[in-house]
């Protein structure tokens, strides 16, 4: 029997292979068809409001009534000073000239229209919704929200970027730990915003699996049965793979950024903060190349609200040098088959 059984068990799954949550990509259809395969499919719930999240949850179980996860973000609001209304006022007005120039009309909001979500009111939510799967990123949960998820018997999932990370979700009491390496694509999970460890996922999770008791998921390159068996030899005993539904039938992205994937290169896959304020891994365009390295970048979630619109208005203009299309480093045939197919032919692949 190739697949370890703990993360299997614990999650009430059959196979131990979990879709990533990718917000703006997955959908309750993807986390559906990934259930039909036997693995665990992921709701990206990011920072929604509570009644957000509810509509999504309640869509997902209308579809499916096979076990999925919800997907947070457990970051940090940085305060608004006086230094950072000047900052965003400077990034407005350099975005909007930005999209001007590339015949665009864009209508960014001031920073007082912006309301920004804490994760808390979605733990309420994922509780009075009967949730039982809670995974999370960009740090760790306080511990009251901890013990609120605990006693409602959630099973709880963090995703690390380094031993350090790892070592405290482990003390914290979370059931299992994502180990990301920094081959995966979309956001990194780092606690800190600012300084992200460029551990790759070999170093990472061998470092991860000697010093940590808990089950370990891998995320960041799998893409075929080599790459899965590569994770699994490391420590791993569960699997989680997301660039290779970007294409899928179910998938969130639009046409023609799927057809941008199909001609994406290895030197044009990078990491930036342009779009969110936080580093991400996607496939550099006029936007990244004009933003990155600049002073016009705003903590999360600041900046990423602000860009919101820019990548709207961008999304239907089918411009792909202004929408932020995340992907990992390893380039393959982005399948445009259902999620059930191309996790089915993975798993039959591996096995």
């Amino acid at each position: 029997m190739f697949w370890p059984d703990t993360i299997s068990k614990i999650l009430q799954i059959k196979y131990p292979v979990i879709q990533a949550p990718m917000f703006g990509v997955s959908t309750p259809q993807m986390a559906a068809a990934a259930a039909k395969a036997g693995a665990l499919g992921s709701l990206a719930l990011a920072d929604l409001s509570g009644d957000q999240s509810v509509k999504l949850i309640r869509k997902t179980k209308e579809m499916t009534d096979q076990p999925f996860a919800v997907n947070i973000f457990a970051h940090h609001i940085p305060e608004i000073t006086d230094a950072l209304k000047e900052q965003y006022a400077k990034a407005k007005q350099l975005i909007t000239k930005l999209a001007k120039d590339n015949n665009m009309e864009v209508t960014l909001p001031d920073l007082q229209d912006i309301k920004v979500n804490s994760y808390h009111e979605q733990i309420d939510a994922i509780i009075e919704e009967g949730c039982k799967i809670l995974s999370f990123t960009f740090g760790n949960l306080d511990d009251q929200s901890i013990q609120k998820l605990k006693e409602k018997g959630v099973i709880l999932i963090g995703t690390c970027t380094s031993v350090e990370e790892a070592l405290d979700l482990e003390k914290s009491g979370i059931d299992l730990i994502c180990v990301q390496g920094i081959e995966a694509g979309g956001h990194r999970g780092t606690f800190d915003a600012e300084h992200i460890p460029l551990i790759g996922g070999i170093a990472l999770l061998s470092e991860v699996y000697d010093q940590v008791k808990i089950p370990l998921i891998y995320a960041g390159g799998i893409y075929n049965g080599k790459t899965l068996k590569a994770a699994k030899e490391l420590g791993a005993q569960g699997f989680q793979v997301g660039s290779i539904l970007l294409a899928s039938q179910e998938s969130g992205l639009q046409p023609f950024e799927k057809e941008r994937l199909k001609n994406v290169t290895e030197k044009e896959i990078v990491l930036t903060r342009s779009f969110s304020g936080r580093f991400a891994r996607g496939i550099t365009n006029k936007y990244i190349q004009t933003l990155e390295n600049s002073d016009f970048i705003l903590p999360y979630p600041y900046q990423n609200k602000l860009t919101g619109e820019l990548r709207r208005v961008s999304k239907a203009l089918n411009n792909a040098d202004f929408v932020s299309i995340w992907v990992g480093q390893s380039i393959h045939n982005y399948s445009s088959l259902s999620t059930e197919d191309i996790l089915k032919n993975l798993i039959l692949e591996v096995e």
